[in-house]
């Protein structure tokens, strides 16, 4: 794993008429971070290779750093946060979750969306796109304007946002008939 600082998608944003804004995946020795508003300080303090990192730490340095670790897909059997809380591991720092992942099996969204619920949680949505057809399967609602890798995690920090299904976003499909 790693994250290149320096790669350019202006073009795709172009093509697609889509804003990018980087982020990464990082394995830790508790499950799976989402990582956003990685800069260069963040990436001189995690070493973003090191599969065993401990997540508290990756959190802590995040926060330090202005960027934001999210745990991905907390559900998933083996992997996921829930696995380690069960297992009676604690994490009073984490206040996000992601309890929406287009990669999910049945039942691992419903077990994150438990843990959130049981922890008072906020929650996010994520496609964990490995192929094109599943980019924005899953997504976040923001209630604020995202023009940049900075307002990501201020938003994130705000706790006004929701996950939602691609589906939900469609006219007469929301889950309020709107």
């Amino acid at each position: 794993r790693k994250f290149d600082r320096d790669a350019d998608y202006s073009s795709l944003a172009s093509q697609y008429g889509l804003q990018v804004l980087k982020g990464s995946e990082l394995d830790t020795r508790f499950g799976h971070f989402l990582v956003y508003g990685v800069n260069d300080g963040l990436l001189k303090a995690i070493d973003f290779s090191n599969v065993t990192m401990d997540s508290h730490e990756l959190i802590r340095e995040a926060r330090e750093h202005g960027a934001i670790a999210v745990p991905a897909h907390p559900g998933r059997t083996g992997i996921g946060l829930c696995e380690f809380i069960e297992q009676g591991f604690e994490f009073p720092e984490v206040q996000i979750v992601e309890t929406l992942n287009g990669g999910s099996r049945k039942g691992e969204n419903e077990r994150a969306l438990h843990l959130a619920q049981k922890q008072q949680l906020h929650e996010i949505g994520g496609s964990d796109a490995h192929l094109v057809s599943n980019i924005v399967s899953c997504m976040t609602s923001f209630k604020a304007e995202i023009g940049s890798e900075q307002a990501l995690v201020e938003a994130l920090l705000s706790g006004e946002f929701a996950p939602v299904r691609l589906e939900d976003t469609l006219p007469g499909n929301s889950p309020t008939g709107k």
